[in-house]
């Protein structure tokens, strides 16, 4: 390995309020190499991101840019040493054209009056779209395009700004499979122009795809560095979690019960049409599809947060009016959302408080606060879900995003629900929480819980469901039973297949 790294950190140690958060940690990423940055939520990959850019101060040890020691006292710092940063909340403003967002505080301006050279300024950004392989109008409003799209302008700005060094953070969370193959054909362009790319995902499978070396933390520590070409998935999640994980998905040995729930010809206009499947006590039943494809909004629909223009669901045999989530509540129908920081959490709030908020009238009496059986409550749920917490009180903005998820979880099952929708429930969350909450789904099927889990990732759904649906542009094309159901089948349905 003769070339100098872009970046290197050496011995790189952080404590928060007494609390070791990275001990002696390294890192080193090379000129035109893809280098997967992995470990378990609250591993310290955040944390040593941030001592790279400039956010936070290390305690100790070293961060060498092509060879030389740098301090960073900001982003913009690090920008100008050419190190740049796509996060998974992108930085975009909607309102904005794609050209006014590439030169966003970097405005090219004539004479003293400032006047903006926007004909340069597109001419520009058409440019370096172009480099990318991406053709764009410089003109269209951000706020107009895919989540994709927008982050392909990220890309851009940071090429513009002759970026060596480019972080991703879950950059492939929120995309569609055409995003992604258009996504990682941007960065093997990238790659031969040079540039160091730190790639950060919980998806295995495209590390092992696009990367060239893996470096695990584990506990503020680092772990190990393996090339990809000499290492397996096994030996990864094991360097991660500190063990061997055995299978990803845990044996499915339910017995079916009953019809739990049935819907019939569920339908709102511009969403979704005809919708009509049904769910037996203790399945689990798997929802598949494209983004946008309308999974999360007939999930919606039957939860009572959007509403039906037309269509029936029966609980357990009888017809349930559900115009509202109180409806949905008391009809025994619980929802994790896929957006647990918007939708899912008030991240202000302590473990505790969100954990009870719906179920006050589980710990209540007459309006009144039940402290004892609140705190029953919550310790139960967190020595259940294995929860990672100092304490109640803390708050949950605090917590890795894999406990931010259990806590989703938690708050619902305190209500024992019959029906669980789970929609993206291992979205962000490392594999240890994620095997963790498929184990959570089969204790809960075996209590004859009914879940139905909304997954964008194929090898989740192929693992945990019994049965799968497939929803293309709001219609339901395609039910297979998990004996007949592979990633090709369900790839044809959600792209044009016939229903089968």
């Amino acid at each position: 390995m003769n070339r100098i790294p872009v970046v290197e950190m050496k011995n790189i140690s952080k404590s928060f309020s007494g609390n070791k958060v990275l001990e002696n940690v390294g890192f080193q990423l090379l000129p035109g190499e893809i280098h997967a940055l992995m470990g378990e939520n609250g591993a310290g990959k955040s944390t040593l991101i941030k001592i790279m850019t400039g956010i936070y101060e290390r305690d100790a040890g070293q961060v060498l840019v092509k060879g030389e020691e740098v301090h960073f006292n900001s982003p913009k710092e690090a920008e100008q040493a050419g190190i740049a940063v796509i996060h998974q909340e992108l930085n975009i403003i909607p309102y904005l054209t794609v050209y006014q967002n590439m030169f966003l505080g970097k405005d090219l301006t004539v004479g003293k009056l400032g006047i903006t050279r926007d004909r340069e300024m597109k001419r520009k950004t058409k440019e370096y779209l172009n480099r990318l392989g991406i053709d764009l109008d410089p003109d269209i409003e951000a706020g107009n395009l895919s989540v994709g799209q927008q982050q392909m302008i990220e890309i851009a700005r940071a090429v513009a700004a002759n970026t060596e060094v480019l972080i991703m953070d879950e950059p492939t969370a929120a995309l569609t499979d055409r995003e992604i193959e258009s996504l990682f054909k941007v960065i093997a362009s990238l790659k031969e122009q040079g540039v160091g790319i730190v790639y950060v995902s919980h998806r295995m499978e495209e590390i092992f795809q696009i990367c060239d070396r893996i470096s695990v933390l584990r506990d503020g520590h680092f772990i190990d560095v393996k090339e990809v070409a000499k290492t397996n998935f096994d030996e990864i999640v094991k360097l991660m979690v500190g063990r061997q994980l055995g299978e990803r998905f845990p044996e499915r040995d339910t017995k079916l019960g009953p019809e739990r729930l049935r819907v019939e010809h569920l339908t709102t206009a511009g969403l979704f049409e005809d919708i009509s499947f049904s769910v037996q006590q203790g399945e689990i039943v798997g929802v598949a599809g494209l983004m946008g494809a309308g999974r999360t909004e007939i999930m919606q629909a039957i939860f009572g947060y959007r509403s039906l223009h037309s269509g029936k669901v029966f609980i357990d045999g009888k017809e349930s009016t559900i115009k509202t989530p109180f409806d949905a509540m008391k009809a025994g129908i619980a929802f994790v959302t896929e957006d647990r920081k918007n939708q899912g959490l008030i991240l202000e709030l302590s473990v505790r408080e969100n954990l009870s908020i719906t179920n006050l009238t589980k710990i209540s009496k007459n309006s009144i606060i039940s402290a004892k059986t609140e705190i029953s409550l919550i310790d139960e749920m967190i020595e259940k879900l294995h929860i990672k917490t100092s304490g109640r009180e803390l708050t949950v903005k605090s917590l890795s995003g894999g406990n931010q998820q259990k806590i989703v979880i938690g708050k619902w099952l305190g209500i024992q629900p019959k029906i669980l929708i789970l929609d993206e429930p291992t979205r962000g969350v490392d594999v240890g929480a994620k095997k963790e909450i498929y184990q959570l789904m089969n204790e809960l099927t075996k209590q004859g819980v009914s879940i139905i889990m909304v997954s964008s990732e194929l090898p989740e759904i192929l693992g945990m469901s019994d049965r799968i649906l497939v929803i293309r542009e709001g219609k339901l094309t395609a039910v297979l039973p998990k004996a007949e159901a592979s990633q090709e089948k369900i790839m044809q349905a959600a792209t044009g297949g016939s229903k089968s």
